[in-house]
């Protein structure tokens, strides 16, 4: 979904079911192993979930409501038990991506979980769905 201002681009969210054969499912059942995360937990999580994959909100049109217009949107009617993303940790959660899904009711799969190929950390976040 898209959120348009006249002809300028003000947000985006974009997501898909997720399957085993995904590079980012591979990825985060890695990192549920390396935490000595139940294997049943690990089923229930990724059995049947829609990964939101992206959501960016051009900064001049953040703190409006925007992003969890797009996010409600893109999740509305999913059929999908759970949705999952992952985010760049930042120190205290102290930004606006964080304080979102934090409002939507997302919380911890896996912290400090670093990526093949990105040196930075992330934090691996879900919830039920639907959403409230």
């Amino acid at each position: 979904v898209a959120a348009l201002n006249g002809t300028d681009l003000l947000g985006v969210a974009y997501g898909y079911s997720g399957a085993p054969d995904q590079w980012w499912q591979q990825q985060v059942v890695h990192g549920l192993r390396r935490t000595g995360t139940d294997p049943e937990r690990t089923e229930r999580l990724l059995g049947d979930y829609f990964e939101l994959t992206e959501l960016h909100i051009h900064p001049r049109a953040q703190g409006h409501g925007l992003g969890e217009a797009l996010a409600r949107r893109l999740l509305a009617g999913r059929p999908e038990a759970h949705v999952l993303l992952s985010t760049p940790e930042i120190n205290g959660e102290a930004n606006r991506a964080w304080r979102l899904y934090r409002r939507l009711g997302f919380g911890d799969v896996i912290r400090d979980y670093h990526f093949a190929g990105d040196p930075r950390a992330f934090a691996i976040l879900g919830r039920s769905l639907p959403l409230d």
